[in-house]
């Protein structure tokens, strides 16, 4: 039984549930309290929970007893002094009502192959379940992971190093900091290539986040652990005094929350530009947060890159204190919100604050693009095209032309635009010069090599979707 095997049957154990009345979430934070003291059990560290509150403790009981034992287990290690098990229980309660579903939870999760699922990586196993998670609509999870091809490819693009301190402000369920700690790993051969205090470090000083809701830091304490990760992890409010007290970052990574604060709950007083605007709080945040050199990559409503106002104020100051290099216009539908239009900033903070940004390059990777969803699954592959022309580009070998304040350039999805030219667009970076061959406005007739790529951005977006199928139809056999 293999990874997704065993995430196919946890998820199938939801509809046990469903008479109970508990919804995909709520069934998600039951199985991770569950998960918990199995994998504590599975990989040898149950000297951490305390005597008498452990897997097998729970699993030796049955019906009413069974079901009142693990009401009080929660809460007792809920009360924990300190420490990783106190911060996943805190404040935990059931929503378990009758005995027979605790007792089928329990009997099921026992029965799982957790040879496989410890030579696969477990893991791997619990980020493929909270993916299942955030792919039912119905659980409204979405807005807490940012999909995996995705955080791939930021990854790749900024490339964190060893030594490195590395931050999410809005940690969501630690996609940006897993795959950053395994994209380290990867190149250092499991932290072996690197000395004593280097890899002590790794393990437990160069991962900072934050995150608000109570559930989703559940869900994200459970899946760092289970990659073998330890850090600075907070529970508190990035726009309030978790923000201010988190240390100067090399890197950040991140997807902050859409939408606006409400009722004044933005406390930081070390904002030049106040504003209700939650995306623009979080975007001073993080390239204020960088130190001279830093290295951000952020997902970012459209909102973000026009809004005037404090919006112009704001993104002046970005592209002063930091080089904004580059911008990727992300395809619509690949979050739970299906209008919502999104982009990805890249930006590196310079040694002054003034003068940062010369030019900005945008990668349109929405226009002309397939519709995404259960049939056509966003993969690593439709990031690939971009990631070469990030690498040419961070490389000084990129040949395209350059776009100035006359209009001049090519037609590719990746096109260069001047600091003069997005000043004389009053700093608007919504910037696009694609036609979408579905618009029903009139245009005038394109030359013949406008023509030439729109052709080749249909065939490529046509080769991209037999691609993502055919890579479905190979994992599903």
């Amino acid at each position: 039984m293999n990874t997704q095997e065993i995430v196919a049957k946890l998820w199938s154990m939801c509809h046990v549930l469903r008479d109970d009345g508990i919804t995909y979430q709520a069934y998600v934070t039951e199985l991770t309290y569950l998960l918990f003291l199995k994998m504590m059990k599975e990989t040898g560290r149950e000297s951490g929970l305390p005597e008498g509150y452990r897997w097998d403790d729970l699993r030796s009981r049955e019906g009413v007893e069974q079901l009142n034992f693990y009401r009080e287990l929660l809460v007792h290690l809920g009360t924990q002094p300190t420490g990783r098990v106190q911060a996943i229980f805190n404040n935990a309660n059931s929503s378990l009502k009758k005995p027979k579903n605790l007792l089928k939870l329990v009997t099921d999760i026992d029965a799982l192959d957790w040879y496989c699922a410890r030579t696969e990586g477990l893991g791997d196993l619990y980020e493929g379940l909270l993916e299942k998670n955030a792919s039912e609509k119905k659980s409204g999870a979405g807005q807490y992971f940012t999909p995996r091809p995705l955080i791939e490819c930021m990854v790749h693009c900024v490339k964190p190093q060893p030594g490195e301190v590395i931050q999410d402000p809005a940690a969501g369920t630690g996609g940006f900091l897993t795959h950053a700690d395994r994209y380290i790993k990867a190149n250092t051969d499991d932290l072996f290539d690197l000395d004593e205090d280097e890899q002590h470090f790794q393990r437990h000083d160069a991962f900072h986040a934050v995150e608000l809701v109570d559930d989703t830091q559940r869900l994200f304490l459970m899946n760092v652990m289970l990659h073998g990760m330890d850090g600075n992890f907070v529970s508190g409010d990035t726009m309030g005094s978790a923000g201010q007290e988190l240390p100067a970052a090399d890197v950040i990574l991140s997807n902050p929350p859409f939408g606006t604060k409400k009722g004044g709950g933005i406390t930081r007083d070390d904002f030049t530009y106040p504003t209700s605007n939650k995306q623009l709080c979080f975007l001073q945040h993080i390239y204020r947060g960088l130190k001279p050199g830093g290295r951000a990559a952020v997902v970012l409503p459209d909102n973000v890159l026009f809004e005037e106002g404090v919006g112009n104020k704001i993104r002046a100051d970005l592209m002063d204190k930091c080089n904004l290099h580059t911008i990727l216009r992300l395809p619509t539908g690949i979050f739970y919100a299906q209008g919502v239009k999104t982009n990805v900033l890249f930006f590196t903070r310079g040694k002054s604050d003034t003068g940062n940004t010369k030019k900005t390059w945008v990668y349109d990777l929405r226009t002309n693009m397939p519709s995404f969803g259960v049939r056509t699954p966003l993969t690593v592959r439709h990031f690939q095209e971009f990631e070469k022309c990030y690498g040419k580009k961070a490389d000084g070998t990129s040949k395209r032309t350059e776009r100035t304040s006359e209009g001049q350039g090519d037609e590719s999805r990746f096109r260069v635009f001047t600091r003069e030219f997005v000043s004389s667009r009053g700093d608007n970076l919504d910037i696009s010069w694609l036609k979408d061959e579905d618009s029903n406005g009139s245009h005038e007739l394109a030359e013949p090599d406008e023509i030439a790529a729109l052709i080749r951005e249909k065939l490529r977006g046509a080769l991209a979707e037999i691609d993502a199928l055919t890579e479905l139809l190979e994992t599903q056999n």
